[in-house]
């Protein structure tokens, strides 16, 4: 436990100054519908308003207003080396010297597709697309294209990016602004989705026992990270790979947020699952926006032009943003960051630990390598239900004494947490003091 160090260390609380970004947000506000251009950014759910960034750099963020602070956002995942890297700048730069887009194949997207299918497991072929949603409404509609068949279950919380068909009981945006069902999703595309919860495997087992052979798909975020994060109990992913296996459905492993970031070979590696499909983003596209899907080849094959599954995109491939990832990627494996990441988060997870014995709290922390979320509830952590225990007014005060000690943390209670190999020991000392400081608000 890392307490001693840093336990007096940061006592001071700082105003943050906002006229810059006060004046951005309001003039936001008259062209981008609610000022802000992904829901979770707008501060809703700590009842304030977003600051504007003006650089960022390491493991540091600074506003318009000149207020620098330690960021845990990273992009909301892409930035595993911290922002603007040597290597990835350099690729970029490089790069788009030949040209920003091409619209027809290029070298890079090789590349990318090798080192991908040399990392994951069980993908054997992959498409790039340019979002996380991308990825997983294209693997639904192959898998649904694969076995002739329309159902699909999904798993409350786990929230697979703004696919009409999954918006249903999802996480992420959604939970925070406390609208799991978008307004514009059609009954009859949600009447396709079967929504069961997480880490319940026998409701899993009854359903695929009255309709398996109606069942297309079961897709899951293997590590729930879209509604704090959930790990499963044991054998329960295991328990969906039988079942897929013997009622002949994919298995559709989201992990555009654990992908590269928790290891090389994401949760899959760690577990030692062998999905369908996969769907990924984040990591691979070093900053900027890119999402990919892969598996089997059997299963890939199906897509256009050699399958009957259509599915394209005209920015797929993108020499930047496959410049970028494959830079990114390829520091990462140079330096060993996998294990830095750990060591790190470690310090992390036993500091906050250790506060929060001392203080007497039971709040729940869940870390796996450079992934966390602090819990504001005693309640085990198995599933949505449990996740909504959570205490959002004492989320909200420790997020704004955070902030206000240049901490940056995810503006909501239903987010992970990341870490970079760009933080080192100091700033996770002085994150833990300002936690120290954060936890005597609520």
């Amino acid at each position: 436990m890392y307490l001693p160090k840093w336990h007096s260390a940061f006592t001071v609380l700082f105003e943050m100054k906002r006229d810059l970004s006060d004046q951005l947000f309001q003039a936001a506000k008259k062209t981008i519908p609610g000022g802000v251009n992904s829901p979770v950014r707008a501060f809703k759910n700590v009842d304030g308003e977003p600051f504007f960034v003006r650089r960022a750099k390491g493991c540091k963020i600074e506003d318009v207003d000149g207020n620098e602070m330690i960021d845990y956002v990273g992009t909301w995942g892409p930035a595993i080396l911290g922002h603007a890297p040597e290597c990835v700048i350099e690729a970029v730069h490089s790069a788009v010297k030949e040209g920003v887009s091409f619209g027809i194949p290029n070298p890079y997207e090789v590349d990318m597709a090798e080192l991908i299918v040399d990392w994951v497991p069980s993908v054997e072929k992959v498409r790039m697309v340019n979002s996380g949603t991308e990825a997983t409404m294209s693997a639904v509609r192959l898998a649904r294209g694969f076995t002739c068949r329309d159902k699909v279950i999904k798993f409350e919380g786990c929230y697979h990016g703004h696919v009409d068909s999954l918006l249903v009981a999802a996480g992420s945006g959604a939970l925070t602004h406390g609208e799991p069902d978008s307004a514009g999703v059609p009954s009859a595309f949600a009447a396709e989705t079967i929504i069961l919860p997480y880490n319940d495997l026998e409701r899993v087992q009854q359903v695929f026992a009255e309709m398996g052979e109606q069942i297309a798909a079961v897709i899951i975020e293997s590590y729930p990270a879209n509604a704090g994060l959930i790990f499963p109990k044991d054998g329960y992913l295991q328990g969906l790979r039988d079942l897929t296996t013997e009622y002949g459905a994919v298995f559709i492993f989201d992990e555009v947020m654990t992908g590269f970031r928790v290891a090389r070979g994401g949760v899959q590696e760690l577990e030692g699952i062998v999905p369908d499909l996969t769907a990924m983003g984040k990591v691979i596209g070093g900053g900027l926006p890119v999402g990919a899907f892969g598996g089997k080849a059997e299963i890939m094959d199906y897509l256009a032009p050699d399958g009957p599954v259509y599915q394209a995109g005209t920015l797929s491939g993108n020499p930047l943003a496959m410049a970028a990832g494959l830079a990114q990627l390829r520091e990462m494996d140079r330096q060993g960051g996998y294990k830095r990441l750990d060591i790190m988060g470690a310090r992390l997870e036993s500091g906050v630990r250790g506060l929060l014995k001392v203080k007497g709290l039971n709040y729940r922390f869940n870390r796996v390598g450079s992934m966390f979320c602090l819990f504001f509830t005693e309640e085990e952590i198995v599933n949505l239900d449990s996740v909504m225990t959570a205490d959002t007014t004492a989320f909200r005060k420790f997020f704004t004494a955070m902030l206000d000690q240049r901490i940056y943390m995810a503006p909501s209670p239903y987010e992970t947490g990341f870490i970079s190999t760009a933080h080192g020991e100091e700033e996770i000392d002085i994150t833990l003091a300002a936690m120290d400081e954060a936890l005597k608000k609520i």
